[in-house]
């Protein structure tokens, strides 16, 4: 993570207090933060869904990825500083290493996602209401998202992608 932190000097650097709203769910920045240091709860709908304090991960990424919103608040637990990246997608397009470095840290959160999903549905595969459940996860496992335009900057042609 040190050797993404280092590419990642020179860009601003914020430092947040105890309490402090990093990212608003909800609002839309265009930015990514990297965590330099410090610690910070990840908040959904005002629920704590992820604590995290390791310098290198990175916050507002399906934002600038899904081109909306911020899809959590993160808030700062311990005093942080953060490097603040303004314009992702040109950073994205000219840096291989911190687009895996991104798309791994993604992975690893699908991953858990994944596994506790099928927590979920062991502890509930008893209950009469399973069907319901199974259905749930099935949408949401098999979910395809909905067709947008690419914004102009992505230099990625859609022959380029695949599973």
């Amino acid at each position: 993570m040190s050797s993404i932190l280092a590419a990642l000097q020179g860009h601003e650097e914020r430092d947040y207090a105890v309490g402090q709203l990093v990212i608003h769910q909800g609002e839309t920045t265009g930015a990514l933060y990297f965590l330099v240091e410090g610690a910070v709860d990840v908040l959904k709908d005002d629920t704590r869904v992820a604590t995290a304090a390791q310098p290198g991960l990175v916050f507002g990424e399906m934002a600038v990825l899904l081109g909306g919103p911020h899809t959590a608040s993160v808030c700062a637990t311990k005093p942080c500083k953060f490097y603040i990246v303004r314009q992702p997608r040109e950073l994205l397009n000219s840096s291989p290493a911190l687009c895996l470095h991104i798309a791994e840290l993604l992975a690893r959160r699908v991953d858990a996602l994944n596994k506790y999903l099928v927590n979920v549905k062991h502890q509930f595969e008893d209950h009469d209401h399973i069907g319901m459940v199974d259905e749930v996860l099935e949408a949401l496992m098999h979910r395809q998202p909905s067709a947008r335009v690419r914004p102009k900057e992505s230099t990625i042609s859609h022959g380029q992608l695949s599973d």
